[in-house]
């Protein structure tokens, strides 16, 4: 754990299938994540696999955890170091990143803390609940779902304070326009907030695009329940302050009767963070920090072209438009019947919600798109 900068590694050698057409290999060793030889796992916008070299990041924090005092500072120092190298990839300052339990945690406390009363909030139909479900109950306030991303829009007018994205959608793979969302709401003085998590770990995030933005850590950033990244941008809403605090997001000494918050992002974070998840983060940068990301997006990219194409061509329609991320996603009233069914020739995809998906991650290749198309085909056939 702990390396100083980012190293380069290539990308996925090309070459010719049997077949003749272009072969991409992995660029992670999915060795190193125990995924068995034959096994094509496609489920990072669910669980991707666990890297075995989080066995280290749990010793180490077992470690700093018998350390007494001592072992105290070393956790500090690992949140200040996990920071740093999360605000080094969302290209923004370490004042502006801090850790949520969750996505629903981090968005449920923006909203308690936004003043809404009388206006309106907008997100669209395919929205993930972690976004939506936060404002959908607040007094006084009316919430707004468009007809997909393409209707949000539509939706926005003089009364919108808050306009709700997903980088990449979960349910339909489609990636957002965050640039025409932003300038969207600078029209109405509306915040944007965005959720990456299906995006952050594969793709170059541009978190300065959003007021408020957020991830889970668990799929592609390759960490673990229990912790996720919350970014404020300062520059944007200067003023912004939670409405509840506990003793790790107030300054020390304490005047409980005008308390101090911390002056930055970690005021996101009442009490402890989450450290065991916190050290698996940390070891999942690290590994992360080998590649070069520009080469990772591209590699994740073509691979999810190559498989949503893969499927056309196999006279299977996906609901996936062409402008997409990662995820490759078809409508199935049984979905969970078709992904237990393609389990038993070794695709692992994702179920439930009325539709099929599968993620791809850089420990993918070719072979796990051929695979996942010729599953897909036999488990479709069986009816």
């Amino acid at each position: 754990m702990g390396r100083p900068g980012r190293h380069r590694r290539a990308a996925g050698r090309a070459g010719a299938g049997r077949d003749g057409r272009c072969c991409v290999t992995p660029l992670y060793p999915p060795a190193a994540f125990g995924v068995p030889e034959g096994v094509a796992h496609l489920c990072a916008g669910g669980e991707p696999p666990f890297l075995e070299s989080h066995a280290q990041a749990f010793a180490l924090y077992a470690k700093h955890k018998s350390a007494g005092y001592a072992g105290r500072d070393a956790q500090g120092e690992e949140i200040t170091r996990v920071r740093r190298l999360l605000a080094e990839d969302w290209a923004v300052p370490l004042e502006e990143i801090g850790f949520v339990s969750s996505v629903a945690e981090g968005v449920s406390m923006l909203a308690e803390s936004m003043d809404l009363a009388g206006g309106n909030v907008v997100a669209a139909d395919i929205e993930y609940p972690s976004m939506i479900g936060p404002f959908a109950r607040l007094p006084g306030v009316e919430l707004r779902l468009a007809d997909g991303l393409g209707g949000i829009a539509q939706m926005v007018d003089a009364n919108t304070r808050v306009i709700l994205a997903s980088d990449i959608s979960n349910l339909t793979g489609e990636a957002a326009d965050l640039e025409g969302l932003r300038a969207l709401a600078d029209r109405v003085g509306a915040a944007l907030v965005v959720d990456h998590t299906q995006a952050a770990g594969w793709k170059r995030i541009r978190a300065d695009l959003a007021d408020f933005a957020f991830s889970a850590c668990y799929k592609w950033l390759l960490g673990t329940t229990g912790i996720a990244v919350a970014y404020w941008n300062r520059r944007r809403q200067p003023g912004w302050a939670p409405r509840t605090q506990g003793w790790f997001s107030v300054q020390t000494p304490t005047d409980w009767s005008a308390p101090q918050l911390k002056p930055d992002a970690m005021r996101f974070c009442r009490g402890n963070p989450s450290f065991l998840p916190l050290y698996v983060l940390g070891n999942a940068l690290d590994f992360a920090r080998a590649y070069d990301p520009a080469q990772v997006e591209a590699h994740v990219h073509q691979l999810s072209v190559d498989l949503r194409e893969g499927l056309i061509a196999a006279g299977i329609t996906p609901t996936t438009p062409p402008h997409h991320g990662a995820n490759v996603c078809l409508a199935h009233p049984d979905s969970d019947a078709v992904v237990a069914a393609m389990a038993e020739d070794g695709v692992m995809a994702w179920g439930g919600r009325g539709r099929l998906r599968f993620s791809l991650h850089a420990y993918n290749g070719s072979a796990d798109v051929a695979q996942a198309v010729a599953a897909l085909k036999k488990a479709l056939a069986r009816g």
